[in-house]
Protein backbone atom coordinates (compact mmCIF):
# COMPACT_ATOMS: atom_id res chain seq x y z
CA UNK A 1 0.00 0.00 0.00
CA UNK A 2 1.34 3.46 -0.89
CA UNK A 3 2.82 4.82 2.34
CA UNK A 4 0.32 6.80 4.41
CA UNK A 5 -2.62 6.48 2.03
CA UNK A 6 -5.82 4.81 3.18
CA UNK A 7 -9.14 5.82 1.58
CA UNK A 8 -9.49 9.10 -0.31
CA UNK A 9 -12.13 11.30 -1.89
CA UNK A 10 -12.50 13.06 -5.21
CA UNK A 11 -11.91 16.75 -4.50
CA UNK A 12 -14.59 19.22 -5.66
CA UNK A 13 -14.45 23.03 -5.42
CA UNK A 14 -17.50 23.28 -3.15
CA UNK A 15 -15.70 21.08 -0.60
CA UNK A 16 -12.30 22.82 -0.58
CA UNK A 17 -12.60 24.32 2.91
CA UNK A 18 -13.98 21.16 4.51
CA UNK A 19 -11.36 19.06 2.73
CA UNK A 20 -8.55 21.20 4.05
CA UNK A 21 -9.91 21.07 7.60
CA UNK A 22 -10.65 17.33 7.62
CA UNK A 23 -8.64 15.05 9.92
CA UNK A 24 -5.56 13.83 8.11
CA UNK A 25 -5.25 10.17 9.18
CA UNK A 26 -4.71 8.42 5.85
CA UNK A 27 -7.01 10.84 3.99
CA UNK A 28 -6.03 11.91 0.49
CA UNK A 29 -7.74 13.66 -2.42
CA UNK A 30 -7.84 13.00 -6.15
CA UNK A 31 -8.46 15.51 -8.94
CA UNK A 32 -8.58 15.50 -12.72
CA UNK A 33 -5.37 17.35 -13.65
CA UNK A 34 -7.02 18.87 -16.72
CA UNK A 35 -8.87 21.23 -14.34
CA UNK A 36 -5.61 22.50 -12.84
CA UNK A 37 -3.09 22.61 -15.71
CA UNK A 38 -2.83 26.41 -15.58
CA UNK A 39 -0.20 28.90 -14.46
CA UNK A 40 -2.21 30.41 -11.62
CA UNK A 41 -5.63 31.40 -10.34
CA UNK A 42 -7.79 30.53 -7.33
CA UNK A 43 -8.42 26.87 -8.18
CA UNK A 44 -4.72 26.07 -8.44
CA UNK A 45 -4.07 28.09 -5.26
CA UNK A 46 -6.64 25.98 -3.40
CA UNK A 47 -5.07 22.77 -4.70
CA UNK A 48 -1.67 23.84 -3.42
CA UNK A 49 -3.21 24.79 -0.07
CA UNK A 50 -4.83 21.38 0.32
CA UNK A 51 -1.58 19.72 -0.80
CA UNK A 52 0.10 21.37 2.19
CA UNK A 53 -1.96 19.12 4.47
CA UNK A 54 -3.17 16.11 2.47
CA UNK A 55 -1.58 13.92 -0.22
CA UNK A 56 -2.92 14.34 -3.75
CA UNK A 57 -3.53 12.00 -6.67
CA UNK A 58 -3.88 13.12 -10.30
CA UNK A 59 -6.32 11.06 -12.37
CA UNK A 60 -6.16 12.07 -16.02
CA UNK A 61 -9.02 11.86 -18.51
CA UNK A 62 -7.48 13.50 -21.59
CA UNK A 63 -4.27 11.71 -22.54
CA UNK A 64 -5.97 9.43 -25.12
CA UNK A 65 -3.36 6.71 -24.65
CA UNK A 66 -5.07 4.19 -26.97
CA UNK A 67 -5.25 6.57 -29.93
CA UNK A 68 -3.11 5.86 -32.99
CA UNK A 69 -1.02 8.93 -32.20
CA UNK A 70 1.40 10.14 -29.56
CA UNK A 71 0.00 12.10 -26.60
CA UNK A 72 -0.45 15.77 -27.35
CA UNK A 73 2.94 17.36 -26.48
CA UNK A 74 1.41 20.53 -25.03
CA UNK A 75 -0.97 18.52 -22.85
CA UNK A 76 1.90 16.36 -21.65
CA UNK A 77 4.10 19.39 -20.96
CA UNK A 78 1.39 21.05 -18.85
CA UNK A 79 0.70 17.81 -16.99
CA UNK A 80 4.39 17.43 -16.20
CA UNK A 81 4.41 20.99 -14.88
CA UNK A 82 1.50 20.25 -12.55
CA UNK A 83 3.15 17.03 -11.34
CA UNK A 84 6.33 18.97 -10.52
CA UNK A 85 4.27 21.63 -8.74
CA UNK A 86 2.05 19.51 -6.47
CA UNK A 87 4.14 16.31 -6.21
CA UNK A 88 1.22 13.86 -6.22
CA UNK A 89 1.45 10.53 -4.47
CA UNK A 90 -0.22 8.83 -7.46
CA UNK A 91 -0.77 9.59 -11.15
CA UNK A 92 -3.17 7.59 -13.29
CA UNK A 93 -4.91 7.52 -16.66
CA UNK A 94 -7.49 5.48 -18.58
CA UNK A 95 -7.18 2.60 -21.03
CA UNK A 96 -9.12 4.43 -23.72
CA UNK A 97 -8.92 7.00 -26.50
CA UNK A 98 -10.71 10.34 -26.82
CA UNK A 99 -8.96 12.36 -29.53
CA UNK A 100 -8.11 11.82 -33.20
CA UNK A 101 -6.60 14.25 -35.73
CA UNK A 102 -7.32 17.28 -33.60
CA UNK A 103 -10.91 16.33 -32.74
CA UNK A 104 -11.68 15.76 -29.06
CA UNK A 105 -14.62 13.66 -27.89
CA UNK A 106 -16.07 14.00 -24.37
CA UNK A 107 -15.87 10.30 -23.63
CA UNK A 108 -13.43 7.47 -22.92
CA UNK A 109 -13.81 5.27 -26.00
CA UNK A 110 -13.06 1.54 -26.41
CA UNK A 111 -10.85 -0.19 -28.97
CA UNK A 112 -10.05 -3.75 -30.13
CA UNK A 113 -7.38 -5.23 -27.86
CA UNK A 114 -5.02 -6.33 -30.63
CA UNK A 115 -1.27 -6.83 -30.59
CA UNK A 116 -0.93 -3.63 -32.58
CA UNK A 117 -3.02 -1.73 -30.04
CA UNK A 118 -1.00 -3.17 -27.17
CA UNK A 119 2.27 -1.89 -28.65
CA UNK A 120 0.68 1.50 -29.32
CA UNK A 121 -0.50 1.85 -25.70
CA UNK A 122 2.84 0.58 -24.35
CA UNK A 123 4.68 3.22 -26.39
CA UNK A 124 2.33 6.00 -25.24
CA UNK A 125 2.53 4.99 -21.59
CA UNK A 126 6.30 4.95 -21.91
CA UNK A 127 6.26 8.47 -23.37
CA UNK A 128 4.14 9.71 -20.48
CA UNK A 129 6.28 8.05 -17.82
CA UNK A 130 9.47 9.46 -19.31
CA UNK A 131 7.96 12.96 -19.49
CA UNK A 132 6.71 12.80 -15.90
CA UNK A 133 9.79 10.94 -14.65
CA UNK A 134 7.58 8.58 -12.68
CA UNK A 135 5.44 5.45 -12.90
CA UNK A 136 1.74 5.86 -13.64
CA UNK A 137 -1.26 3.55 -13.20
CA UNK A 138 -3.72 2.60 -15.95
CA UNK A 139 -7.43 2.06 -15.21
CA UNK A 140 -9.64 -0.72 -16.55
CA UNK A 141 -12.51 0.75 -18.60
CA UNK A 142 -16.31 0.53 -18.40
CA UNK A 143 -17.97 -1.24 -21.33
CA UNK A 144 -21.39 -0.61 -22.82
CA UNK A 145 -21.37 -2.85 -25.89
CA UNK A 146 -19.40 -5.70 -27.38
CA UNK A 147 -16.85 -4.85 -30.04
CA UNK A 148 -15.13 -7.31 -32.36
CA UNK A 149 -11.48 -7.97 -33.06
CA UNK A 150 -10.01 -8.65 -29.61
CA UNK A 151 -6.83 -10.75 -29.49
CA UNK A 152 -6.46 -10.49 -25.67
CA UNK A 153 -8.93 -10.61 -22.84
CA UNK A 154 -8.85 -7.41 -20.80
CA UNK A 155 -6.86 -8.68 -17.83
CA UNK A 156 -4.23 -10.27 -20.08
CA UNK A 157 -3.95 -7.01 -22.04
CA UNK A 158 -3.50 -4.92 -18.88
CA UNK A 159 -1.02 -7.37 -17.39
CA UNK A 160 1.10 -7.37 -20.53
CA UNK A 161 0.88 -3.58 -20.73
CA UNK A 162 2.27 -3.35 -17.19
CA UNK A 163 5.01 -5.88 -17.93
CA UNK A 164 6.21 -4.11 -21.08
CA UNK A 165 5.89 -0.50 -19.92
CA UNK A 166 6.63 -0.80 -16.21
CA UNK A 167 3.35 0.93 -15.31
CA UNK A 168 0.98 -0.27 -12.60
CA UNK A 169 -2.79 -0.71 -12.67
CA UNK A 170 -5.80 1.08 -11.21
CA UNK A 171 -8.67 -1.33 -10.58
CA UNK A 172 -12.05 0.39 -10.74
CA UNK A 173 -14.45 -2.04 -9.07
CA UNK A 174 -17.54 -0.19 -10.27
CA UNK A 175 -16.28 -0.42 -13.86
CA UNK A 176 -15.99 -4.19 -13.41
CA UNK A 177 -19.57 -4.46 -12.12
CA UNK A 178 -21.02 -2.21 -14.85
CA UNK A 179 -19.14 -4.03 -17.60
CA UNK A 180 -20.13 -7.43 -16.24
CA UNK A 181 -23.81 -6.52 -16.19
CA UNK A 182 -23.68 -4.95 -19.66
CA UNK A 183 -21.64 -7.68 -21.37
CA UNK A 184 -22.82 -10.71 -19.40
CA UNK A 185 -19.82 -12.02 -17.47
CA UNK A 186 -19.21 -12.77 -13.79
CA UNK A 187 -17.65 -9.79 -11.97
CA UNK A 188 -16.37 -12.08 -9.21
CA UNK A 189 -14.25 -14.01 -11.72
CA UNK A 190 -12.72 -10.75 -13.00
CA UNK A 191 -11.94 -9.56 -9.47
CA UNK A 192 -10.40 -12.92 -8.56
CA UNK A 193 -8.21 -13.00 -11.68
CA UNK A 194 -6.92 -9.43 -11.53
CA UNK A 195 -3.16 -9.34 -10.71
CA UNK A 196 -3.01 -8.07 -7.12
CA UNK A 197 0.71 -7.26 -7.24
CA UNK A 198 0.10 -4.67 -9.97
CA UNK A 199 -2.67 -2.72 -8.21
CA UNK A 200 -1.54 0.77 -7.24
CA UNK A 201 -5.02 2.16 -6.54
CA UNK A 202 -8.66 1.11 -6.36
CA UNK A 203 -11.72 3.16 -7.34
CA UNK A 204 -15.25 2.85 -5.99
CA UNK A 205 -18.18 4.75 -7.48
CA UNK A 206 -21.90 4.70 -8.10
CA UNK A 207 -23.71 3.84 -11.31
CA UNK A 208 -27.16 4.44 -12.79
CA UNK A 209 -29.53 2.74 -15.24
CA UNK A 210 -29.62 4.19 -18.74
CA UNK A 211 -32.46 6.74 -19.09
CA UNK A 212 -33.89 4.94 -22.13
CA UNK A 213 -33.02 1.27 -21.54
CA UNK A 214 -33.23 1.13 -17.77
CA UNK A 215 -31.34 -1.63 -15.96
CA UNK A 216 -30.64 -3.38 -19.28
CA UNK A 217 -27.71 -0.93 -19.59
CA UNK A 218 -25.83 0.43 -16.60
CA UNK A 219 -23.88 3.70 -16.88
CA UNK A 220 -20.73 4.46 -14.91
CA UNK A 221 -22.27 7.77 -13.90
CA UNK A 222 -20.47 8.64 -10.64
CA UNK A 223 -23.68 10.31 -9.50
CA UNK A 224 -24.85 7.95 -6.75
CA UNK A 225 -23.51 6.21 -3.65
CA UNK A 226 -21.43 3.06 -4.10
CA UNK A 227 -23.87 0.19 -4.68
CA UNK A 228 -24.07 -2.78 -2.27
CA UNK A 229 -22.91 -5.19 -4.99
CA UNK A 230 -19.83 -3.04 -5.62
CA UNK A 231 -19.04 -2.95 -1.90
CA UNK A 232 -19.22 -6.75 -1.89
CA UNK A 233 -16.78 -7.00 -4.79
CA UNK A 234 -14.45 -4.54 -3.05
CA UNK A 235 -14.47 -6.60 0.15
CA UNK A 236 -13.72 -9.69 -1.93
CA UNK A 237 -10.79 -7.93 -3.61
CA UNK A 238 -9.21 -6.56 -0.42
CA UNK A 239 -9.58 -9.91 1.36
CA UNK A 240 -7.41 -11.42 -1.38
CA UNK A 241 -5.09 -8.57 -2.37
CA UNK A 242 -4.68 -6.71 0.90
CA UNK A 243 -5.08 -2.96 1.43
CA UNK A 244 -4.67 -0.59 -1.50
CA UNK A 245 -5.24 3.19 -1.65
CA UNK A 246 -8.97 3.43 -2.37
CA UNK A 247 -10.87 6.37 -3.82
CA UNK A 248 -14.55 7.17 -3.47
CA UNK A 249 -15.50 8.85 -6.78
CA UNK A 250 -18.46 11.22 -6.97
CA UNK A 251 -18.74 13.68 -9.89
CA UNK A 252 -22.43 14.57 -10.06
CA UNK A 253 -25.39 14.92 -7.67
CA UNK A 254 -22.80 15.82 -5.09
CA UNK A 255 -23.85 15.18 -1.49
CA UNK A 256 -22.42 16.93 1.54
CA UNK A 257 -18.79 16.41 2.44
CA UNK A 258 -20.00 14.63 5.58
CA UNK A 259 -21.93 12.10 3.46
CA UNK A 260 -18.82 11.39 1.39
CA UNK A 261 -16.85 10.93 4.58
CA UNK A 262 -19.30 8.22 5.67
CA UNK A 263 -18.58 6.25 2.48
CA UNK A 264 -14.89 6.81 3.01
CA UNK A 265 -15.11 5.44 6.54
CA UNK A 266 -16.73 2.29 5.20
CA UNK A 267 -13.77 1.78 2.86
CA UNK A 268 -11.34 2.43 5.72
CA UNK A 269 -13.08 -0.26 7.77
CA UNK A 270 -12.57 -2.77 4.96
CA UNK A 271 -8.92 -1.79 4.59
CA UNK A 272 -8.26 -2.09 8.33
CA UNK A 273 -10.08 -5.36 8.96
CA UNK A 274 -7.98 -7.80 11.01
CA UNK A 275 -5.50 -9.82 9.02
CA UNK A 276 -5.33 -7.43 6.08
CA UNK A 277 -1.78 -7.11 4.76
CA UNK A 278 -0.78 -5.88 1.32
CA UNK A 279 0.02 -8.70 -1.10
Amino acid sequence: MTTGLSAGLGLKPRHYEEAFAAPADGLWFEVHPENYMVDGGPRLAWLETIRSRHPLSLHGVGMSLAAAAEPDPDHLRRLAGLVDRVLPALVSEHLAWSSWRGAYRPDLLPFPRTREALQRVVDNVDRVQRALRRQIAIENPSHYLRIDGHEFDEIAFLTELARRSGCRLLLDVNNVFVSARNLGFAPEAYIDAFPAHLIAEVHLAGHSPDPALGKALLIDSHDAPVAPAVWSLYERLIARAGPRPTLIERDDNLPSFAALQLERRRAVAVLRAPGREAA
